[in-house]
């Protein structure tokens, strides 16, 4: 018997029920895996709409730091980020039962929702600065997201490498835009 089963948590329940959930107990990994990669593209396409305009009628008037990518670059780079995300994620949540799984799982939650609400600050309410600090905070969540993923399984951890690199180059874009306006 794994020892996380034979161990008991609070309330003398064995560990592995406190990390499941009656919603997601009977899930196969392949449904993790879709839950998680499709939850974590609709969150990210959703955040595309803060967007709105703002792209065209604001942040193309805006001076940008050296080494600004064409627009169209960020799309597909983004999808992809969101899929090694996402299969990041449903890694960690087909090994739920592994200590320190759900905990990582919920700052994910969390660091996703700092990654939609940047858009909104940045694009929707045309906040440079504002952005600025979602996108610091962001980077150390992504840090100690690859942390928890790793001990949970260590390709999840690596699997966060891209995006842990592309949002420290959109922070220096971010802060660009915000020295030079």
């Amino acid at each position: 018997m794994d020892r996380q089963i034979r161990n008991k948590g609070a309330g003398g329940k064995p560990f592995a029920l406190l990390y499941a959930t009656p919603c997601t107990m009977h899930l196969s990994p392949s449904a993790k895996y879709a839950i998680a990669i499709g939850g974590t593209l609709l969150i990210g396409s959703g955040s595309a709409l803060a967007m709105g305009d703002s792209l065209e009628q604001w942040y193309s008037q805006l001076a940008k730091p050296w080494g600004q990518p064409p627009p169209w670059v960020f799309a597909p780079v983004w999808t992809v980020l969101y899929i090694l995300m996402g299969t990041a994620a449903g890694l960690v949540w087909t090994h739920d039962t592994a200590p320190g799984a759900r905990r990582a799982l919920a700052l994910y939650v969390i660091q996703l929702g700092l990654n939609a609400v940047w858009s909104v600050i940045f694009f929707g309410m045309r906040s440079p600065q504002l952005a600025l600090g979602d996108i610091f905070l962001l980077l150390a969540m992504i840090i100690a997201l690859m942390r928890l993923f790793s001990k949970v399984h260590r390709t999840a951890g690596w699997l966060l490498l891209p995006y842990l690199l592309w949002v420290a180059f959109a922070t220096y874009l971010n802060a660009g835009v915000v020295v030079l306006n």
